[in-house]
């Protein structure tokens, strides 16, 4: 991200947008700023988090008194582009307050793990941001890597192919078996999202959907 490819609608917000600042690692939102085309792009040059202060009227580096610098992980704009999604890693508390957040919750990697193993599904979302960051940066040695430069028809290959051992587990296999091969069938799913734009958050979606009363069949 060395220059802003980014292009929220500045014009149609009166030149400022809203952006939620999240923790890359923990998910917990952090807070909410405003940001106008210089904000932006101050953010991508320096990889510190610049907003525009309505109060002071000018450019604003979180941090730059405090030393609770936001470094920037990734942007993206939402569905209506008048709205930013700031994925950082806080240095300390973000709240002047001394808080962890604005909202006074506690943000730590001890909390998300908890959260996790009460849930396992939540890991499935942190799952595609890494492998959604494999498509973006390609790392030499990645398996991930690998399979995105093989290409779609490869990709989609290899679903079929841990769906062909998901089956062959489940009529003559172990429980322990089947776990596994789904396990790859499911990692290999998500690799193909990603290489399609999509997220398995849209397949839940799907089916949350189908859940609704009154559903049809396409």
């Amino acid at each position: 991200m060395e220059k802003n490819t980014i292009s929220p609608d500045f014009e149609k917000c009166g030149g400022l947008v809203p952006a939620i600042i999240q923790d890359a690692d923990t998910k917990t939102v952090l807070m909410l700023g405003y940001m106008n085309e210089e904000a932006l792009q101050k953010t991508l040059d320096t990889k510190k988090v610049t907003f525009w202060s309505r109060s002071r009227n000018c450019l604003w580096t979180k941090g730059e008194t405090s030393g609770h610098f936001l470094h920037l992980v990734d942007i993206k704009a939402d569905c209506d582009n008048d709205t930013l999604l700031v994925k950082a890693h806080p240095d300390g508390p973000t709240c002047h307050t001394g808080t962890d957040t604005c909202w006074g919750e506690e943000n730590s990697q001890l909390s998300t793990l908890n959260s996790q193993l009460d849930n396992p599904l939540l890991f499935l979302s942190d799952l595609q941001d890494f492998i959604e960051q494999r498509h973006r940066e390609m790392p030499e040695g990645s398996y991930t890597t690998s399979l995105f430069r093989d290409g779609l028809n490869r990709m989609a290959q290899k679903v079929g192919e841990e769906a062909l051992e998901l089956v062959i587990e489940a009529c003559n296999g172990t429980n322990e078996r089947m776990i596994y091969e789904g396990s790859d069938m499911l990692y290999h799913l998500i690799v193909l999202l990603t290489s399609k734009g999509l997220r398995i958050e849209d397949m839940a979606r799907e089916l949350q959907e189908r859940h609704q009363p009154g559903w049809k069949k396409h």
